[in-house]
């Protein structure tokens, strides 16, 4: 043979098993290109809800949350855990007390002695028959808006600690309910009665203003009552 067809042989194999390794490799895309088309083929679509529909939906309650969460809990281990109790040692300790949750009692006996006394509450004369005027810091005081000694004073942390008791889960949510309320009617009735004492003052303002505002402070205060009452309630704390 010719010196060249010695060469020639090694470079037809390389030649040869390029061509088989580029085979094999388009073989592999193929396949590959054909299970995500398949996949695609059989995978069911979501439609896309519109917020209409999203918001016609039933809405999970939340006595229905704290079911479905203590269901889940005694699932899997026998006991439950709620988001916003820590571990049981910390929430014994962090009880309330006894006296704090006689300040309930006493506020809103205090907040009913307002209601049913509240023109005489809200008005202050001047000695020996002088001038009356009405005045809406009485709200504020009832409240507990005044002073560190009143039984309502930062009450609302004496309502995060009930968190940590023992209450029927059934009346859960009328408690949440009823701080919420009673956060949103502290206040407004604060807000009601500062406008109230500086609008004979304001620009516009006069006699009129003062109870018009005093009126809209008393209406809060109504409201605050009720939420106190459904708060001693899920406690069980008689009203006297």
């Amino acid at each position: 043979k010719r010196p060249q067809d010695k060469e020639s042989t090694p470079l037809t194999f390389v030649v040869l098993k390029t061509m088989m390794a580029a085979l094999r490799t388009l073989c592999s895309l193929s396949l590959l290109m054909l299970s995500a088309s398949a996949f695609n083929s059989v995978r069911p679509s979501t439609p896309t809800k519109t917020l209409t529909e999203l918001s016609a939906e039933p809405q999970i309650s939340r006595r229905e949350l704290f079911s479905k969460v203590a269901a889940a809990g005694l699932a899997v281990g026998g006991s439950v855990f709620l988001p916003f109790v820590g571990s049981a040692s910390a929430a014994a300790s962090n009880l309330p007390t006894a006296e704090e949750l006689e300040r309930i009692k006493v506020g809103h006996e205090q907040i009913v002695y307002l209601l049913n006394n509240f023109e005489k509450e809200t008005t202050v004369c001047r000695e020996n028959g002088g001038e009356c005027k009405r005045n809406a810091e009485p709200v504020r005081k009832y409240m507990g808006l005044r002073s560190t000694t009143d039984p309502l004073f930062q009450i609302e942390k004496v309502f995060a600690k009930v968190k940590n008791m023992d209450l029927d889960p059934d009346k859960l949510e009328g408690f949440f309910d009823a701080t919420e309320d009673w956060n949103s009617a502290m206040n407004m009735s604060n807000s009601m009665a500062f406008i109230s004492q500086f609008g004979e003052y304001n620009p516009g303002g006069g006699v009129d203003e003062v109870l018009k505002y005093l009126e809209e402070s008393r209406k809060q205060v109504t409201i605050a009552e009720k939420a106190l009452r459904t708060i001693m309630d899920c406690l069980d704390i008689s009203p006297s």
